[in-house]
């Protein structure tokens, strides 16, 4: 699995003093729990744009005061105004305990329906799913070869070992859809005629 590492400093100061400081030197603040104690850093901005613009998992490998912390990226906070990167919260990886984590989607193949003409249309790019750390993957792979015209594929039809899915199973995340041409293409086809009604016998005459 890919991963990124990051030079950080302990943060002995909090408050929105302290904070204005390490921005206006192009520190951005974060923190790290889920493990023994919380451990509060700072790293310049650039240090965390591997892992946060990027649609990629990955792990993230933290160093602060000569400790290292194996960790996955958990939320973010950008500035209302700027959009510029303010504060990250990291999830420190223990072996025994379950994580959270947010895996995309990678589809594979080509739908049968997209090749009768139709159009492939992916509906969710990732999903949650919780499971122990040494279960997670980079990307979860979805084949898609068997998808028909006007079918869909569910959350319930992913292949997630060793993983609990959180979405609902029912949701649709990926459909062939009929193009506009296929469909003026199937509405120009003349359908076949409809057999004529034998004639009625006629009645018997009376005698």
């Amino acid at each position: 699995m890919k991963s990124i590492t990051i030079e950080g400093q302990l943060r002995t100061e909090s408050g929105k003093k302290a904070t204005r400081q390490l921005r206006s030197q192009q520190h951005v603040p974060g923190v790290i729990y889920g493990g023994k104690s919380e451990v509060n850093f700072s790293a310049p901005a650039s240090a965390f744009k591997g892992i946060v613009y990027t649609p990629e998992f990955m792990l993230a490998n933290i160093t602060v005061e000569g400790k290292s912390y194996n960790c996955i990226l958990k939320d973010l906070q950008f500035d209302k105004v700027s959009d510029a990167l303010i504060h990250v919260d990291f999830l420190e990886l223990t072996e025994d305990k379950k994580v959270i984590a947010t895996l995309p989607l990678k589809y594979v193949g080509t739908p049968a329906g997209v090749k009768a003409g139709g159009k492939l249309v992916t509906k969710m790019k990732s999903i949650k799913i919780k499971t122990y750390p040494k279960y997670l993957k980079e990307f979860l792979e979805v084949n898609i070869d068997g998808l028909e015209l006007n079918e869909n594929i569910r959350v319930e039809n992913i292949i997630a070992e060793n993983m609990e899915v959180l979405n609902s199973p029912r949701i649709p995340i990926a459909s062939v859809t009929m193009t506009r041409q296929l469909k003026q293409e199937e509405a120009a086809t003349p359908k076949a005629a409809t057999p004529a009604a034998a004639p009625a016998a006629a009645a018997p005459a009376k005698k």
